[in-house]
Parts: structure tokens; C-alpha cells; sequence
């Protein structure tokens, strides 16, 4: 072999090995020595920054007669933490850390499926207080098993939906409004819920048509209970939409898992299920339905699979999808856990060398998190039978990037919870979606992380909100924490949107500015009878007319970019 082959031959091989997904379990080297116990249907975990700290702590359930297990992250290792929070000594299901109040202080609702479920308020300084019955939530054991917070009014607090499933008495979900004042209502009902069984293990809020307001998915139990989509109708009702939507599939579904794995602007649901017929993968058509690319993306698995979680694990710029599984590894043809990473192209290799070495453990719940804030995305675990859980450190080596987006809301709830975070790198977007109380009795990190390649600069970051502020920001470093406040870089209200453009405000007075993704050449104003009252050359990605002279009325602008012409109405005050 000559010279040349030999060093195109190391240079692909050396590329292949960075470009190598790999995890590795380092949760008792990390000070995470811990067991949750043995709980039917597994325990949750939350991978969430309970402290405001900036470093993801790590909290678990428990079986019965354990406490609540809080793991303090300190510059990257785990700390045993002892909160002041009354003692929960019932057989937990999900910790979920939320902001009730928007004080800035995570509160904490604890779902259990023996004792009853319970809210407890931060008073700051970790000063915990059970707030539960003074809130009017109900303290009797409805065997409660997932709770996702959003806000479906959109008036700025969390709401709460409570999915019960019991295998004995007939127990209906509930659905409770946050009226400002740390109290609550029942509006189950109201709200078009209605009160049968349907042994419903968790359900997320999500924008699935990008209407703005907050949908709800439901997973239910058992092949003869259907699973449901519930589109939001923006007057405190929804509709169900199951059939219409074909996600009302009725198998034994587990998780709820929300992503965008074509990068495509519409979120998608993985549902996880038994062998017999495998997962599902509903890709989101954009037009109000969902279709099942299971089985052709690779991404069916065929075990008893629970929680499931999508992250972009090498920072490639498209997510991947990991899934942990009830079965412990010792029979082959059901794995203990999968992780599929993304082609690219609607389909997912099947990857059983991404690492995981010694997974042999019945796990039920994971979360997304950044221990070590690096930015690459890393898994915890909860595991049964009493043994260790899991921390999968991310030690993937490569050239790729990150971001990192934090969101404060001011007008929405304070963690931003239901915003939309949209990146664009050369005209390629990626968008995510912030959730509270997510998958398999889980809860990922508040902070977004996007993988951007091998880029250096994002070209904008966009995030629209409940309260429908847009923020947007041009020209963003990688590899950083971005933290953005609702308002900070608000493009107003009266924003509109295009293809490849936006501008604002609209009406306008004096002054319109416009952005675009990619290279404005010239801009014309026509008035409505065709007289051409403006135009001006322009070489950037922004530009700003003076209306000021102009009468009011309504324009038509006309923007060049190098190989399109976009047209669009400007009204003038």
C-alpha cells in the first residue's frame, strides 16, 4: 500500500472512530450509589436542576416504606441530599420538580399509586411545605402513576393532568386548572375528559398542529384501551381527535415521548409497547395526521420496553432515540434496553455498539440530562430489584458542537414550559419543544440541547412562547449556554412570518425591519395600484425601511434574494 492509501485509510478509519456513539456507565464513580428498591412497574426519575444551580440534579422514586432519593450535583459529582421535604414514605411513581407559582423556587409534585398523590411548595431556601390539600388536589389513592404540567389557557400558570391506572376499581383521569393563588380546580369535565377507565400510564402536553395552544396525548394500558389525542380548542375545552388523527391505537402503551426527528417543525409521539406487535413511531404529517414509521424507520424493538427518550446523542444535528426495557438482557431475543441512532432519512440503525456495556438490569424510566455540562446529552436510569441505577455518561468523541438553550419565561410560565425553540444553520432547522413531566414517569433537564455539527455559528435562534412573544437572535456562538428571557429579544406581537423571512412590526408606523435566512438583494415597496414608492439594494441577512414619508394605507413589498422572489402585504398606520 502506498503512502497516500495508507493515509486515506487511517483518515476514514480515524473518522469512523470519532464519529462512534458511545456511552458508559459511570453512576457509582459519580458518587450515585442508590436503589430504588423493587416497585411494580418500575419508579421515575428526574435528570432536573431542582436547585437553580446550573448543574442537573438527579431525584428518584421509591418503593414503599423508602424515602424520596435526592442526589445534589456538585461541579459534576452526586451528592446525597437531604431536602427539607415531609417524609413520603408511599411507593412513589413520579417526582416531578415545577414552578406553580413562578417564583423562580422548583415546587414538587409526587404521583403514587398506594397512598395518594402530593404537592409540595417551595417557601425558598429549599423549605418545603404539603401544600396538597389547602390546594383542593385530591389526597385519596387513585393509584396515579404519570402527571405532566402545562399550560392549556395559556394565562401563565401550570396545569396539571393525573393519569390513574388500576387494575382492580374503575379509576378516570383528572385534569386540574392553577388559578394563580397555589390552588386548584378540577376541570376534568369541564374541560371534555371524560370519567371512565382507561388505565392511562402518562401523557404529555404538546403542540402537535403548531396552533399555539397545548394538545394532550394519552397512553393507556392494555390492548382493549384506546390511546387518545385531545386537540386543544383555545376556549379551555379540547376535542378528541384520536380517530381522525389515527394515533388512537389501542396496544399495551407506556411511554409518551416527544421529538422531532425529521427536523421537520411538526412534533412526533414514540409510544413504547409489548413484543407481540412492538413500538410505535407516529411521524407527525403536518396536516393533522400521524402516520406509523415503525416499522419502516428500524425503530419497532420487539421487547417489554417502557420509557423512551429522543436526544441528539453525538450533537449531529438530528435526534436519536434510546429506550430502556423490563428485561434484563439474559435471553436474547428481548434486550434490556435499544438505542437507535438517526440516519438522517426518516430511518434509524439499530446500534448495539454505542457503548452501554453491562446493562443488564430491568430498567422502566429514564431522563435526558447534562451532568458534567459539556454538552453532550447523557441518560439516567432507574432500575428494580434492588439494583444500582444508571448514569450513561456521554463519551462520544467528535468534532461536533452544541447549544445549549435555557428559557425564563415572564408572561408564560417561568421555566417556559410549552415554548417552541427553533435553530437554523444554513437553512437546516431543528426545533424542540419544552416539557415538564415527559415519557415514562420522567423528567429531562429544563435546558434544551441541540447538536450543531461541526458549525461554529448558529444563524438564528428563534423561541415563540404561550403568550405568543417571539424572541429571535442572530448569529449565535456554539458551545454555550444561551439563556434567554421572555422579551429579551422580542420581535413584538404584530411579528409576521414567511418563507425564509420574518418582519415586523406590522402594522407599521415608521420603521419596518426585516430578517431572513439567507442573502437579501433588494427590496421594493408598490403602492395597491402598482406605483413603485420605494427601493433599495441591499447584501445581508437584515434590512430596515423608512416608512416614515409614506401614506397610510396598504403596500406590497417585493424582497429579492439570489433565486427567489418573495411578495408580501405591509399595512401602514
Amino acid at each position: 500500500m502506498n503512502k497516500g492509501c495508507f493515509l486515506t485509510a487511517f483518515l476514514l478509519i480515524t473518522c469512523f472512530l470519532q464519529a462512534q456513539v458511545s456511552f458508559v456507565n459511570e453512576a457509582t464513580n459519580l458518587g450515585l450509589v442508590v436503589t430504588a428498591g423493587q416497585t411494580y412497574l418500575g419508579n421515575g426519575i428526574s435528570f432536573c436542576d431542582y436547585n437553580n444551580d446550573g448543574w442537573d440534579d438527579i431525584t428518584m422514586a421509591t418503593q414503599e416504606d423508602y424515602k424520596i432519593i435526592f442526589f445534589k450535583n456538585v461541579n459534576g459529582i452526586f451528592e446525597s441530599d437531604n431536602l427539607n421535604i415531609p417524609l413520603n414514605t408511599s411507593q412513589q411513581k413520579q417526582v416531578v420538580w415545577v414552578d406553580i407559582d413562578n417564583d423562580g423556587d422548583k415546587d414538587l409534585f409526587v404521583t403514587s399509586n398506594t397512598e395518594g398523590n402530593r404537592l409540595y411548595l417551595n417557601n425558598g431556601n429549599s423549605n418545603f411545605v404539603d401544600i396538597t390539600i389547602t390546594a383542593g388536589l385530591p389526597t385519596g389513592n387513585f393509584e396515579s402513576y404519570g402527571a405532566s404540567w402545562g399550560d392549556y389557557n395559556n394565562d401563565g400558570f401550570l396545569d396539571v393532568f393525573i393519569s390513574n391506572r388500576s387494575e382492580m376499581d374503575a379509576q378516570p383521569n383528572y385534569f386540574y386548572e392553577n388559578n394563580g393563588d397555589n390552588t386548584f380546580t378540577d376541570v376534568t369535565a369541564q374541560a371534555g375528559f371524560d370519567n371512565d377507565s382507561h388505565m392511562t400510564f402518562c401523557s404529555a402536553f404538546f403542540d402537535y398542529n403548531n396552533d399555539g395552544w397545548q394538545d394532550i396525548y394519552l397512553s393507556s394500558d392494555k390492548y382493549f384501551n384506546q390511546n387518545f389525542l385531545y386537540r386543544n380548542n383555545g376556549d379551555g375545552t379540547f376535542t378528541d381527535v384520536s380517530t381522525s388523527s389515527n394515533t388512537g391505537i389501542y396496544i399495551d402503551a407506556m411511554t409518551t415521548t416527544i421529538g422531532d426527528f425529521n427536523n421537520d417543525g411538526w412534533f412526533d409521539i414514540y409510544i413504547t409497547n409489548t413484543p407481540t406487535d412492538g413500538n410505535v413511531l407516529f411521524r407527525n404529517n403536518g396536516d393533522g395526521t400521524f402516520t406509523d414509521l415503525a416499522i419502516f424507520s428500524g425503530t419497532r424493538l420487539h421487547s417489554y420496553a417502557w420509557s423512551a427518550v429522543f436526544l441528539d446523542a453525538d450533537n449531529d444535528m438530528d435526534e436519536d432515540i434510546y429506550v430502556s426495557c423490563e428485561y434484563d438482557g439474559s435471553n436474547p431475543p428481548f434486550r434490556s434496553s435499544a438505542f437507535y441512532k438517526n440516519r438522517g432519512n426518516n430511518t434509524f440503525q439499530n446500534s448495539l455498539d454505542s457503548g452501554f456495556v453491562g446493562d443488564a438490569a430491568k430498567s422502566y424510566s429514564n431522563a435526558v440530562g447534562d451532568f458534567n455540562n459539556d454538552g453532550f446529552p447523557d441518560i439516567a436510569v432507574s432500575n428494580i430489584n434492588y439494583q444500582n441505577m444508571y448514569l450513561w455518561e456521554n463519551k462520544t468523541i467528535n468534532a461536533n458542537k452544541w447549544l445549549k438553550v435555557k428559557l425564563t419565561g415572564v408572561l408564560s410560565n417561568r421555566d417556559g414550559i410549552g415554548s417552541r425553540i427553533e435553530i437554523s444553520i444554513n437553512g437546516n432547522k431543528q426545533y424542540r419543544y419544552t416539557l415538564c413531566g415527559e415519557g415514562y414517569l420522567a423528567q429531562n433537564s429544563n435546558t434544551e440541547i441541540f447538536g450543531v455539527g461541526t458549525h461554529d455559528v448558529i444563524d438564528y435562534v428563534k423561541v415563540t412562547w404561550l403568550s405568543g412573544t417571539v424572541d429571535y437572535l442572530e448569529n449565535v456562538n456554539a458551545n454555550q449556554l444561551l439563556e434567554i428571557t421572555e422579551g429579551s429579544y422580542s420581535l413584538g406581537l404584530n411579528s409576521e412570518f414567511k418563507n425564509g423571512f420574518s418582519y415586523y412590526p406590522n402594522p407599521v408606523q415608521n420603521t419596518i425591519m426585516l430578517k431572513a435566512e439567507k442573502t437579501i438583494k433588494s427590496i421594493s415597496l408598490f403602492t395597491v395600484l402598482g406605483q413603485e414608492v420605494y427601493r433599495g439594494s441591499f447584501n445581508n441577512l437584515y434590512a430596515e425601511i423608512n416608512m416614515s414619508n409614506l401614506d397610510t394605507g396598504t403596500y406590497f413589498a417585493q424582497i429579492e434574494f439570489n433565486d427567489t422572489i418573495e411578495t408580501f402585504q405591509i399595512l401602514k398606520d
